[in-house]
């Protein structure tokens, strides 16, 4: 696990957290000017993986829908086609 300083406040969005460093994305604190909680970088972050243009992932402290924000942090990581790629070998 990264060294993070805190967990999020919301279960369901630390668990989409933590699945998403368990396949190797960076965890980055947000700056105190951010409105983000957090930032997740993918690994694969290049131009031949869909992640191109999904590199990064917004967290927030309070999103509006906690349960569709967690949902959409498993799909953008589990859409990563090289981590997919990965997974078939």
């Amino acid at each position: 696990m990264s060294n993070r300083p805190n967990r999020h406040p919301n279960k369901e969005i630390q668990n989409a957290v933590e699945y998403a460093e368990s396949k190797g994305w960076a965890f980055e604190k947000s700056g105190k000017s951010s409105h983000a909680w957090a930032i997740m970088k993918c690994p694969y972050n290049d131009n031949s993986c869909r992640c191109g243009k999904r590199c990064k992932i917004s967290i927030y402290s309070t999103p509006r829908s906690p349960t569709n924000r967690a949902k959409q942090i498993y799909r953008d990581v589990d859409g990563c086609i090289r981590l997919q790629e990965e997974n078939k070998n």
